[in-house]
């Protein structure tokens, strides 16, 4: 193998591995949490879980949602996870739920043993393309939703973006004050 292809073969590899979109540091900016008023109502859903059990986005009112779109496939969204599982044992009593909306086309024959090895403690359901169409058609993955607990969209994050980002997005929504 000549010099060229191992590069080109070594620039394929990486561009597989992170197929999903990620965000730059500029674009994290724009996805801070937006003022009340500049709200929309976010588009009802009901999916079924890991159990099998019907699970509606109207249950969750009262409490500040992150909704995560996602794949097992999908590098950034391996990286999010483990974030995500901590927010959920952090914050679940402060008013949060994680919800994670699995886009994996082969369904829970692959979800299911992949939240099984990750130790995922929140709730996964199984999306599809009309779920994704009523947020707007999700392009790329990760893309994550920050719902309030009126069941307003307050902010979006299309791609991978940092921890603190999110934790800064979370509490502000539940009302703590920054670092706690």
């Amino acid at each position: 193998m000549s010099r060229f292809q191992f590069l080109a073969a070594l620039g394929l590899i990486a561009i597989g591995l992170t197929s999903c979109t990620t965000q730059s540091k500029a674009d994290e900016a724009d996805s801070a949490v937006r003022p009340s008023k500049d709200r929309k109502k976010a588009p009802e859903f009901k999916l079924k879980d890991s159990d099998g059990k019907l699970v509606s986005l109207a249950s969750y009112k009262g409490k500040t949602v992150l909704l995560n779109f996602w794949a097992t496939w999908c590098g950034p969204c391996k990286v999010e996870i483990p974030w995500f599982i901590e927010f959920e044992n952090k914050y679940k009593d402060k008013g949060l739920a994680v919800l994670g909306v699995a886009m994996d086309e082969e369904g829970w024959e692959v979800i299911k043993p992949y939240i099984a090895e990750k130790k995922v403690n929140y709730r996964i359901l199984a999306g599809d393309d009309s779920t994704a169409q009523l947020y707007g058609g999700v392009d790329s993955l990760p893309t994550t939703f920050l719902i309030d607990k009126d069941g307003m969209i307050a902010g979006v994050h299309v791609g991978l973006v940092s921890k603190s980002e999110y934790e800064k997005d979370i509490q502000a929504l539940l009302g703590l004050p920054a670092g706690k």
